[in-house]
């Protein structure tokens, strides 16, 4: 398992790398405002649909949601993109004995109320307008070693183009008081949202 790394400079350079790369690329970044627990961390959990996820979902939490961020992603991509180690990632390798050492760990950061953790529940990519946003078994074993220690809050992003040249972003973020260890009543939770977020996305007239 390789863990995130402390590094001022690196971090820095890239947080900047980030806000320029999306700047851009994207003619707008959109997101609602939500209230976050000062004493609980967050369980970050989002749809997966590319390349730009946890970079968008990086730029949220320093605009809004303002914790330490960490992202539980594929070992090999960590090793590819060197940088993103000093960015908050860890690294899961899916069935291995690794993954159980990855999954503690996301569970040990979530007993800080100053971390937010992101997981990505789908495990791997899938179209940004699915029907349905399916939730892998392994998020169990987080949510039961840290229960209690942090609050749920559910991000849904689409990306439109519209009449414009650069797509904007709309991320629909909603906080969740429910603290249940039950990953399907989480699912269920989560799908609400997205499926809301969806209805709303696919409102929009220009």
């Amino acid at each position: 398992m390789i863990r995130p790394k402390e590094n001022k400079f690196i971090h820095w350079f890239f947080h900047h790398y980030i806000r320029v790369i999306i700047g851009r690329n994207f003619r707008t970044f959109n997101y609602n405002s939500i209230d976050v627990d000062p004493d609980k961390s967050v369980l970050l959990l989002a749809n997966h649909f590319g390349w730009w996820d946890g970079f968008l979902l990086y730029w949220l939490n320093y605009k809004l949601l303002k914790k330490k961020f960490h992202i539980m992603i594929l070992e090999d991509t960590v090793r590819k993109v060197f940088f993103l180690k000093y960015m908050g990632a860890f690294s899961i390798t899916k069935h291995s004995r690794g993954m159980i050492e990855s999954l503690d760990y996301a569970a040990q950061l979530l007993h800080d109320p100053k971390n937010l953790v992101l997981i990505f529940p789908q495990g791997k990519l899938y179209s940004n307008f699915s029907d349905e946003v399916v939730f892998e078994k392994g998020l169990v074993k987080v949510i039961k070693q840290a229960a209690g220690k942090f609050q749920y809050v559910f991000a849904a992003t689409f990306i439109e183009y519209f009449q414009h040249k650069k797509p904007g972003i709309n991320v629909y973020v909603q906080s969740s008081v429910n603290d249940s260890k039950a990953v399907d009543e989480i699912s269920d939770l989560y799908q609400q949202h997205y499926q809301s977020a969806r209805q709303l996305q696919t409102q929009i007239i220009v």
